[in-house]
């Protein structure tokens, strides 16, 4: 049974940061921030966060309150959408916030070591001014950690050329809940001595420890780029672009980014979008129903533009495109890219969020929202809004009503588990790159491991956290 954080125990944790200023916040004013979630659907009661600098200052925090059985909320850039990332109670918050170095870039072999607070956007920079890339990338990251992305096995829209932040990290320093610092800083891309333990603290959400150093893999940055924006009339069009994209950009083919004409119409009163149809009844421009955002990158401009152009030819005079345009210079291809990106910060202003990132077979990918409009006709007030990563079957179903209120009880019902059930139906995955949280954990038995798997989970938690103090009542249906 875990404890309330007392007054007592925030002095004992000043002192384990040396009696630094700012090291421990209590005042209700600067907690606030750190006790909601992105959505505004979680909202924590803690009444100490803290601040550490260093791994030893992470261990002795973690040693004591395993001792001490205090609960831990490790926190990163705080933009989770499942409520993995803010207390359920008045557990302490760790914020790795501080630990924000840059150890090491290595320019030849393509190798990052940093800190876990490192924003994700400042590590792209910083190997971009040496001609690599960091191989992640999405709308939040200008506030996003890396140690977070990590935690949360965020995945993104390069996940198709690159793969899976498993597939990237090379070594983690990881800081256990009884304080052990577990070095796993490996530079080596092969290493087959014994089990790769790394993985375990990927995507585990901060349920056994808390990330502290990072050793990434970046390849180097492509030279030639190429960007296009496409419209289809029917899902099945998409399907079909999609298999021609793959057919004839094969290997510097590098996202296949989709959006429906809900999303479109909403990012479309703030952002110019660069195609667009006339309405056959009231003549007026609107969107289309689907767009698309397809980028390539290669080594040759000339041969790389050749195939782009050649995919788009092919896709209008197949009927699976119906307009489109490509970029012509950097400008364009960023204000392309900023449409896509820009979804999720502008439907957040737009109302009430309800947020789900699920994956599915490309055949089923878009019925699913089309079972769930029908499921919603009760509520008008409630509006759809779609996108995601179709090249790897990833959607974002957003369901958004209007102003800035409280959770719906009767909506909510309609969205959960009815829509959690469906995708488990076909064959899809119920957290395509988010995270289960709080809002997800409760199915991860019935609807997403099988008992023994489940069973197996729950042993590794108890290995690593017998007291269960790391990020309780998230993750793990064991409370």
């Amino acid at each position: 049974m875990l404890r309330s954080p007392t007054k007592r125990d925030a002095e004992a944790f000043l002192e384990r940061m040396s009696n630094r200023k700012g090291s421990v916040v209590t005042e209700h004013e600067s907690l606030e921030r750190y006790n909601v979630d992105w959505t505004k659907q979680f909202i924590g009661k803690s009444k100490i966060l803290l601040k550490p600098q260093t791994s030893e200052e992470i261990s002795s925090i973690l040693k004591y309150c395993n001792e001490e059985k205090i609960g831990v909320v490790p926190q990163a850039g705080n933009t989770g959408l499942v409520g993995g990332s803010v207390p359920v109670h008045d557990e302490v918050i760790v914020s790795i916030e501080k630990l924000n170095e840059v150890y090491d870039f290595d320019e030849v072999n393509g190798i990052l070591s940093c800190e876990s607070g490192c924003i994700l956007q400042f590590l792209q920079e910083k190997v971009a001014s040496s001609n690599h890339l960091l191989p992640l990338d999405f709308g939040a990251k200008g506030i996003c950690m890396i140690g977070g992305n990590i935690s949360t096995n965020a995945g993104g829209v390069y996940y198709y050329r690159f793969g899976s932040i498993h597939a990237n990290v090379l070594g983690l320093e990881v800081i256990l809940p009884d304080g052990t610092i577990l070095d796993l800083m490996n530079k080596n891309r092969k290493d087959n001595t014994g089990y790769d333990l790394k993985h375990l603290f990927i995507g585990a959400e901060g349920t056994l420890g808390i990330v502290s150093k990072v050793i990434i893999n970046c390849p180097r940055l492509p030279t030639a780029r190429h960007v296009t924006f496409l419209a289809c009339e029917s899902f099945d069009a998409v399907q079909k672009t999609l298999d021609l994209a793959k057919a004839e950009l094969g290997e510097i083919l590098a996202a296949f980014e989709f959006m429906d004409q809900a999303i479109l119409d909403e990012v479309g009163k703030e952002k110019k979008i660069p195609i667009a149809k006339v309405d056959e009844k009231s003549g007026e421009a609107c969107n289309y129903r689907f767009c698309l955002t397809v980028e390539t990158l290669g080594s040759n401009n000339e041969h790389d533009l050749s195939k782009m152009e050649s995919f788009i030819e092919k896709s209008l005079a197949n009927g699976y495109v119906v307009d489109g345009v490509l970029a012509q210079d950097l400008n364009q291809l960023h204000e392309i890219w900023d449409i896509r990106l820009s979804c999720n910060p502008i439907i957040k202003s737009a109302g009430y969020n309800y947020k789900y990132d699920i994956s599915l077979p490309i055949e089923e990918y878009y019925s699913i929202v089309e079972e769930m409009r029908e499921r919603l006709t009760s509520r008008p007030d409630a509006r759809d809004m779609n996108w995601g990563h179709v090249i790897d079957g990833n959607l974002h179903f957003n369901v958004i009503t209007p102003g800035n209120f409280d959770e719906d009880p009767e909506l909510k019902a309609l969205l959960d588990p009815y829509l959690y059930e469906a995708v488990a139906k076909r064959g899809g995955s119920i957290s395509a790159e988010h995270g289960l949280g709080r809002s997800k954990k409760k199915y991860l038995g019935t609807l997403a491991k099988n008992p023994a798997a489940l069973d197996i989970m729950r042993t590794f938690k108890s290995i690593f956290d017998p007291h269960g103090i790391m990020n309780p009542g998230k993750y793990l249906p064991m409370d």
